[in-house]
């Protein structure tokens, strides 16, 4: 037996060393874009509280950087990450090298970033293809589907070339999302070009809306769900140091996500011009998603078992952890907010904007910050800087969740109410002017949770930039090196 340092067994003979140095870069990347995002998401948060920070200048208006924050924070901060944590879960599951050369790996990076480049700098000047989720104009469509193949390359690749017969679970989910994604992005960027910015949608009317929301739910279902559930299937029990509560569960769990989360996106457009059979199916797929929902939750939460003392000690598993209950609640929240009567009066409002936040806030974001908290120090084989820190940020962020989240149930419940309120002669009790008046006390808030949250990633920025750039050294065993027969 022979230590091999960052290597696994090769398949076909000798030992071959994983490829680390991508993956630093787009850990990296993720921290910067997710600064960057987040700090924009606090800024168009205080424009709707205070509208006057716009200052009259268009770039700078909620319109144009509303959608600067979410591509940012799904394909800046969430695209890095899952790219980051998918080469790196697949090569030690698989125990063989990232497929395919040094330079198809950094062209993957670079241009993934400069996608991010020149789709900000379009939004902000102007062009928006106006669809949610999908507001890059055609010709960063484009380069994102070349992208996207030189991704689902590198890692199907190194998939056939592995040296484990097995499959983990975790990579199944990462697969699911890679070619969900391709799917989704395809078929929702159909579009006529006629400008270099400017684009038509092949489809009109309903079908347009259709197709939209089946790609608008399915971003959610399949980057911001599955993805980052393979990311909880190999982090988590890893952190805890304990096997997967139930294999069997996990391996029904991503059969069943893969085959409802599909046909759920109707569900966005009840009482509109859809067939109302199209609606209802939605709907109904939408309440059987809970099963497997809180399937997987479960198996999460429970992979700690015989390891609970570890919540007092481990802030990692901290995050983890609270991770998967905001992944509970807002999969609970979801299927709730399908059914007609109560999409009918939260649809249109910031409740549906709570919810959405609670899933990107409480469930990605916090998964993704564990994973890196317990990726980082591996990577580049030193002990991170501060543990004390890694507390600190905990409860920021939690704090900072709470505090976005119930101000804007509150902001849509009160909308909602409000806007439905009749008189005694049957007119409309409040105008729409009242409604917006009602709404600036949960907007303060709103943005005081952001900039709280803001805060505590910072903070983890730092922590990482001291623990990269200081001199002590982690031992093998403590960066979790594979013993391999050489």
């Amino acid at each position: 037996m022979a230590t091999v340092t960052n290597a696994a067994p090769a398949a076909r003979g000798g030992a071959e060393v994983y490829e680390y140095d991508l993956i630093k870069w787009f850990t990296v990347a993720s921290i910067v874009w997710g600064v960057i995002g987040m700090l924009v998401g606090v800024y168009i948060a205080s424009e709707l509280a205070w509208p006057a920070l716009n200052a009259g200048v268009p770039e700078i208006t909620f319109g144009r950087l509303r959608p600067v924050h979410t591509n940012l924070v799904i394909f800046g901060f969430g695209g890095n990450a899952l790219i980051a944590t998918s080469f790196y879960v697949v090569q030690r599951t698989c125990q063989a090298r990232l497929w395919g050369s040094s330079s198809v790996h950094h062209t993957l990076f670079w241009l993934w970033q400069l996608i991010l480049v020149v789709g900000v700098a379009s939004l902000v000047a102007g062009h928006s293809q106006s669809r949610e989720y999908a507001e890059f104009p055609l010709a960063i469509d484009v380069l994102i589907l070349i992208a996207w193949t030189a991704y689902f390359a590198i890692y199907f690749g190194t998939i056939l070339r592995r040296s484990q017969p097995h499959i983990y679970v975790a990579n199944w989910f990462y697969l699911a999302f890679i070619l969900a994604t391709a799917i989704l992005h395809l078929f929702n960027n159909l579009q006529i070009p006629y400008s270099l910015w400017g684009s038509y949608s092949v489809f009109s009317g309903t079908q347009d809306a259709m197709t939209q929301w089946w790609y608008g739910h399915n971003v959610v279902g399949f980057i911001l769900t599955v993805g980052f559930l393979g990311m909880m299937y190999y982090f988590v029990p890893k952190q805890a140091g304990r096997p997967v509560y139930s294999y069997r569960l996990s391996i029904v769990h991503f059969w069943a996500l893969s085959f409802l989360y599909m046909w759920v996106g109707a569900h966005h457009l009840h009482w509109t011009a859809l067939p109302d059979w199209v609606s209802t199916l939605a709907a109904a797929f939408s309440i059987l998603l809970l099963l497997p929902s809180w399937g997987g939750m479960i198996n999460g939460i429970m992979t700690l078992s015989g390891a609970w003392e570890k919540l007092r000690t481990d802030p990692i598993i901290l995050f983890l952890i609270t991770a998967l209950a905001f992944y509970g609640m807002s999969t609970f929240e979801g299927p709730m907010l399908s059914l007609k009567s109560v999409n009918a009066l939260s649809h249109y409002t910031d409740w549906t904007i709570g919810h959405v936040h609670s899933g990107a806030l409480g469930w990605v974001a916090m998964i993704t910050i564990g994973s890196f908290y317990h990726l980082v120090p591996r990577l580049w084989g030193k002990p991170l800087h501060s543990t004390r820190l890694v507390f600190v940020h905990f409860w920021l962020a939690t704090i900072g969740i709470v505090l976005y989240i119930v101000a804007l149930w509150v902001a849509g419940v009160g909308q909602g109410l409000m806007l439905r309120a009749f008189d005694q002669y049957g007119n409309l009790a409040y105008t729409f002017v009242e409604t917006v008046a009602f709404l600036h006390i949960p907007y303060v808030v709103r943005a005081l949770g952001g900039a709280i949250f803001l805060v505590g990633f910072v903070l983890m920025a730092y922590n990482f930039y001291r623990t990269i750039f200081a001199d002590e050294r982690l031992t093998e065993k403590e960066r979790g090196v594979e013993v391999a027969t050489a």
